[in-house]
C-alpha cells in the first residue's frame, strides 16, 4: 500500500505540474496579440490546405513525404472543427479548474468520437507541440535550465519517441484494431490507477475538517514545494553511482552543486519519450516526479529543464513520428487548442470560489470517467479481433454506455463550471480589485 500510494502521489504530482505549465502557455499566447495572429494565420493556412488537400495532388503527397497513406486528411468539415473546439474547452476548463487531468481526456475524447487511437495520439501530441511553441516562456526561464542533464534527458526521449512511434505505427500497420486496443489498454491501466488513488485522495479530505478548508493552491501539494528541493534516498542513493559521465547541476541550489550519471538521464528521458509517442500526452506529466523524486533535481531546475525539454521531445515525436505518416490530423489540434485557450482560462478563474475538496471530487469523478469509457470499449476491440463470442449488438451497446458515461460527466462538468463562473461573477470582479491575500476559496464553495 505504502508503494502505491507513493506512485499516486507522484502521478498527481505530474499531472498538477502539466496543467501549470498548460495554463502559464495559455496565458502567454492570450496576453500577446502577435501570438494570436500567428495562431489565427496557422488556422487559415490548415483550413485552406485541407480543401487543396482532398484533390488528386493532395492525395499524392505522402508517399513523397512519409511513404504512408495517411488514415485521414487535415480537413474534414465545420462540424468536426466545431467539435474540435468543444473538445478544447472541456480539456481545458478541467485543466484550469481541477489543476491536473485535462490531457489525460483528450484522446479518449477523440477515439470515442470515432477518430483512430494512433490519429488521436498523434492529433494530441502536436496540439501540446503547438502549444508549446507559442506559449514558450525559455527566454524568461533560462536561468533556471541546466542544459547539460537537457541534452542528456533529450538523446533518451527521442530514442523513446522513435520507439514509440514505430510501436504505434507497426501495430497500426498490421491491425488498426490492435493497435486502437493497444492504446486503450495503456490508458485503462494509467487512468484506472491514478482514479482509484485520487477517489482514495477524495474521501480523506472529506473526513479531515481542516482539508475543508483548503483552496486549489494546495491541490494535491504545491509544485514548489519545499520538500521537493530536499533530496529523497532513492535518489540519493542514484547520485552515489559513479558511472561516467557524471552531470553536475543545481549549483544555484547547494553548495558545489549536485552530481548524477548522464545515463540515468538517458534512461528517464527514454520512458518519457517512449510515453509521449504511445499516449500522446507529451511526456511532460511525468518528467517532474522522475527528476524530483527520482533524479533527485531541484524543482526550480526541473520546471526550467522541462519546459525546453517538452518542445523537443512533442515536436519529434508529433512532426517525425506521426505527421509525415499523415497521422495529424492538423485542423482538429488547433481547434483544440484554441479552445483550450479559453477553457483553462475560465477554469482557473473559477478555482477562487471553490473549495478544494470539491476539486478534489471533480478530479477523481473525471478521471474515473475516462478509466470506465476506454474499460467499456475493450469489449467490442475483443470482438473484432475475435478473441470475445459475443454480438456485435452488445458491444455496442456496452461501448455506447461507456461514452455516455465519459461525454455525460464531462458535459455536466463543464455546465457546472459555467454555472459557477456566471453566478460567482460579482464575488470574481471584487478580486481582481481586492489586494493579494488569502483567496475567495478558502471558505468559500459553489
Amino acid at each position: 500500500m505504502k508503494l502505491f500510494r507513493e506512485v499516486g502521489r507522484m502521478l498527481m504530482m505530474s499531472s498538477r505540474a502539466h496543467a501549470q505549465w498548460d495554463l502559464e502557455c495559455s496565458k502567454r499566447i492570450l496576453a500577446s496579440r502577435k501570438r494570436l495572429l500567428i495562431l489565427g494565420g496557422m488556422l487559415g493556412i490548415v483550413l485552406m490546405g485541407g480543401i487543396a488537400f482532398a484533390d488528386e495532388a493532395g492525395k499524392a503527397l505522402p508517399s513523397i513525404i512519409g511513404g504512408k497513406e495517411p488514415y485521414s486528411p487535415a480537413f474534414y468539415s465545420t462540424k468536426i472543427f466545431l467539435i474540435s473546439i468543444g473538445v478544447g474547452v472541456a480539456a481545458g476548463m478541467i485543466t484550469g479548474c481541477i489543476g491536473a487531468g485535462g490531457g489525460f481526456v483528450i484522446t479518449p475524447a477523440l477515439m470515442s468520437a470515432g477518430i483512430k487511437g494512433i490519429l488521436a495520439v498523434g492529433t494530441d501530441l502536436f496540439h501540446i507541440f503547438a502549444k508549446a511553441i507559442m506559449g514558450s516562456v525559455l527566454h524568461r526561464k533560462l536561468g533556471n535550465i541546466s542544459f547539460i542533464l537537457a541534452i542528456a534527458f533529450l538523446v533518451g526521449s527521442i530514442t523513446g519517441g522513435t520507439l514509440g512511434g514505430m510501436l504505434n505505427r507497426a501495430l497500426y500497420d498490421y491491425n488498426p484494431v490492435i493497435s486502437d486496443a493497444f492504446i486503450t489498454i495503456v490508458y485503462v491501466l494509467m487512468l484506472g490507477f491514478l482514479g482509484i488513488y485520487a477517489m482514495s485522495d477524495y474521501m480523506k479530505s472529506r473526513r479531515s475538517m481542516k482539508e475543508a478548508s483548503r483552496s486549489f493552491e494546495d491541490f494535491p501539494e504545491q509544485v514548489a514545494d519545499t520538500r521537493a528541493d530536499e533530496v529523497p534516498n532513492f535518489a540519493q542513493k542514484l547520485q552515489n553511482v559513479k558511472i561516467p559521465p557524471m552531470l553536475s547541476f543545481d549549483h544555484g541550489i547547494t553548495p558545489g552543486g549536485r552530481r548524477i550519471s548522464g545515463v540515468f538521464l538517458v534512461v528517464s528521458g527514454l520512458i518519457v519519450g517512449l510515453a509521449a509517442a504511445i499516449m500522446g500526452v507529451g511526456g511532460g506529466f511525468l518528467t517532474f516526479p522522475i527528476f524530483v523524486y527520482i533524479l533527485g533535481v531541484s524543482s526550480a531546475t526541473t520546471v526550467g529543464t522541462d519546459i525546453f525539454q517538452i518542445v523537443f521531445t512533442a515536436g519529434y515525436g508529433s512532426l517525425v513520428q506521426y505527421a509525415i505518416y499523415g497521422f495529424v490530423f492538423f485542423s482538429l489540434a488547433l481547434g483544440m487548442l484554441l479552445g483550450s485557450l479559453l477553457g483553462v482560462q475560465v477554469g482557473s478563474i473559477v478555482t477562487k470560489v471553490v473549495s478544494g475538496p470539491v476539486i478534489r471530487g471533480f478530479y477523481a469523478i473525471t478521471i474515473i470517467a475516462g478509466f470506465i469509457n476506454r474499460v467499456f470499449a475493450l469489449p467490442d476491440k475483443a470482438r473484432k479481433l475475435e478473441y470475445l463470442d459475443i454480438s456485435k449488438s452488445t458491444t455496442t451497446l456496452i461501448n455506447n454506455i461507456g461514452t455516455v458515461i465519459f461525454f455525460g460527466v464531462i458535459i455536466l462538468f463543464v455546465l457546472w463550471v459555467v454555472k459557477t463562473f456566471i453566478t460567482n461573477m460579482g464575488v470574481l470582479k471584487g478580486e481582481e480589485h481586492m489586494p493579494a491575500g488569502p483567496s475567495a476559496a478558502e471558505g468559500g464553495e459553489a
